[in-house]
């Protein structure tokens, strides 16, 4: 079975209601980004980063799936779908994907701040002040912000160089290291590009184009692939 690996940025969420700031101009839900998503942030402000995410987390209970992440997973039956998204919503978990890796970190979770190790499924719960880890570190949302480094991002390469199929959709493939992904899909590798907005795609290798929102674009892409039995 052939291996299809697909990164998804904010795009494939968005047509679920979920907003991401390069949307509004360095705001995110009518937030400064830097003051909610960075190091610098958390320690200025604790209680402001724990209720941003909190209502994040609250918006996100009552999103559902749209057709690119179901898409996605009808794509199963045929190939061998690995999820890799810079998103830290669950949708593609809840739609039925099978394998996915999350670049950034997962809303629905929470970290010691003493101990990265521990990572604690959350749901929907809030995180407050004064809400510690099992060694009294204060909790923290399971989020990579901005100047910190990307775990994941070493087995997202494996995963991509391993690819017969590479899929991106609603990503601007400006934001490093996920953009960099890119230079590890093999040559002989097939790479589409769903967004329908212009995106800077890398000049030295082919890539096809379909200019539609995330779920339009994932049915013609199932329909191609159908059609050309790749």
């Amino acid at each position: 079975m052939k291996k299809l690996v697909v990164l998804t940025g904010s795009g494939i969420s968005a047509e679920s209601g979920l907003k991401t700031f390069r949307e509004t101009g360095g705001l995110w839900e009518d937030y400064d980004v830097m003051e909610v998503a960075s190091y610098s942030g958390w320690m200025k402000d604790q209680e402001l980063v724990l209720r941003f995410y909190n209502e994040r987390r609250s918006q996100l209970k009552d999103a559902v799936p749209n057709e690119g992440h179901k898409g996605l997973v009808d794509l199963e039956d045929s190939y061998d779908v690995y999820i890799i998204t810079q998103n830290v919503d669950n949708l593609h978990e809840r739609a039925g994907s099978s394998k996915v890796l999350h670049l950034h970190g997962l809303l629905t979770h929470a970290r010691s701040t003493g101990d990265s190790s521990l990572v604690y499924d959350i749901g929907y719960s809030p995180i407050n002040k004064g809400d510690t880890c099992e060694k009294g570190f204060q909790l923290r949302p399971d989020i990579v912000w901005f100047g910190e480094a990307v775990p994941a991002i070493e087995e997202a390469a494996e995963i991509t160089s391993n690819a017969d199929i590479f899929i991106v959709i609603g990503t601007s493939l400006v934001v490093y290291p996920a953009a960099s992904l890119i230079d590890f899909v093999p040559k002989n590798a097939r790479v589409f590009l769903i967004d329908p907005n212009e995106v800077s795609a890398p000049q030295y290798r082919h890539i096809e184009f379909i200019r539609e929102k995330a779920g339009k674009g994932v049915m013609l892409l199932k329909q191609l692939l159908a059609n050309e039995r790749f």
